[in-house]
């Protein structure tokens, strides 16, 4: 029979689930390259292969069969066809800008373990989906609220998250939606760069993120009595700062974040808190001639820098750190210790803090592959991000189990099923 690709799911998966890859129909002991490509919404194409040799029954199946050396990846990865996607020119980065379409995964069975590969033997086509039949996306324009609400299928109300990403601005929705699919109801916020909100990151007025705390809380599909915050980066200081100022938050959980305010003045009412000084001079440049900053950044125990320090201890929520410990944007790792400290000196609660070695700053859902550098706005050049793709991909599974597991708990009362750490 004709060599063909078996997956599972057949034809459609969501993004964040494993997808099953074999081929059948193989000679015994032949030599094959598999490869992958994804085309983003901008047309930037993404691949990866890999080298196999097929078993003596001339089958191939990747959770069984380990890639050799001289691909993208080699040994026991059954995924890697996915997480080892990389773009073809460089300091691009994998996001998904319209939820309501899937990304078209190719994928190629080619002859031999050639450069350039031989002769193609099979090929199929798979959907990697971000919504979950009947999760319902809502544009919300209310005052001055720039946001999409996903709900999950079903009669609610459901427990609520407001979910923050970083100094990309715009509102990016794939995380909203991806955690829709588990039973959230998800506010994607813009903040800047988006419509009618600021253009750049000056000033950030907290009275803005008050009005879409106050939404959720309102909401008829929002479970009370309080709410989550997910915040990533910049995402996730903003979102310590609506802990310690704002009322009805009751967990928050932080990926990569600081606990000084970053990067734009905060204005609450009467309060103000500078943002965390930085000293250019202290940017590196690695080999390849990309700028490092993991350094640029004054500490804020020091001097007139510690009036950044967001107060975390007023916040009456339980915390969550999710860390890279290769974090190139700042020291992640750091700032959860830092924030732990603060709030146990102040009797609070010790936070959850879940170190993940070999991670990089863009720890994203599962399976979207490690960006090692891409454009950062502020700095107006390439900056390396940090992380090993391996061990970056298996923290993104984990701390994707860690947070839905923290807000179930915190949140709906449930029990917490974490899965255990790789």
């Amino acid at each position: 029979m004709a060599p063909s690709i078996r997956l599972s799911p057949a034809a459609r998966s969501l993004f964040d689930e494993p997808l099953a890859i074999a081929v059948q129909g193989l000679g015994p002991q032949q030599p094959v390259t598999l490869r992958t490509s994804l085309r983003d919404e901008t047309g930037e194409l993404f691949q990866a292969w890999a080298r196999y040799q097929t078993g003596d029954d001339g089958a191939l199946d990747l959770a069984r069969c380990p890639a050799l050396p001289g691909g993208s990846f080699s040994g026991l990865e059954p995924m890697g066809l996915l997480w080892a996607l990389q773009p073809q020119k460089p300091f691009r980065r994998l996001v998904k800008r319209d939820v309501q379409s899937p990304f078209l995964l190719q994928l190629e069975v080619f002859d031999g373990h050639g450069d350039p590969p031989g002769r193609l033997l099979a090929q199929a086509q798979h959907e990697r989906a971000f919504l979950r039949d009947g999760v319902r996306r809502v544009p919300v324009r209310e005052g001055r609220i720039r946001a999409t609400l996903f709900l999950p299928p079903g009669n609610g109300p459901f427990p609520g998250i407001i979910d923050l990403y970083g100094t990309g601005g715009g509102l990016p929705e794939y995380r909203a939606c991806l955690l829709a699919n588990y039973g959230f109801a998800v506010l994607a916020l813009a903040f800047y760069g988006y419509e009618d909100l600021p253009k750049e990151m000056k000033e950030f007025r907290l009275e803005y993120f008050e009005e879409a705390v106050n939404y959720m809380l309102q909401h008829t599909q929002v479970k009370g009595p309080g709410i989550g915050l997910l915040g990533f980066s910049k995402g996730g200081d903003l979102c310590i700062s609506m802990a310690s100022f704002l009322k009805g938050i009751t967990a928050t959980a932080l990926i990569n974040g600081s606990v000084a305010n970053v990067g734009a003045v905060l204005r609450y009412k009467d309060i103000t808190i500078p943002p965390l000084g930085v000293d250019s001079k202290r940017i590196k440049v690695t080999k390849s001639g990309i700028a490092d900053i993991v350094d640029v950044l004054n500490n804020p125990l020091e001097g007139p820098d510690s009036q950044s320090f967001i107060p975390l201890e007023k916040a009456e929520c339980h915390f969550l750190f999710i860390v890279g410990q290769d974090d190139h944007n700042w020291k992640s790792e750091f700032f959860a210790v830092e924030g732990s400290k603060r709030l146990q000196a102040h009797g609070k609660e010790k936070p959850e803090i879940v170190c993940y070695p070999g991670a990089g700053h863009y720890i994203e859902p599962p399976f979207f592959p490690m960006c090692a550098a891409s454009m950062h706005l502020l700095v107006g050049k390439p900056v390396v991000w940090g992380g090993e793709p391996k061990a970056h991909c298996e923290a993104q599974i984990d701390a994707w189990h860690q947070i839905q597991a923290f807000f179930h708990k915190h949140l709906a009362g449930k029990p917490s099923g974490t899965s255990s750490k790789l």
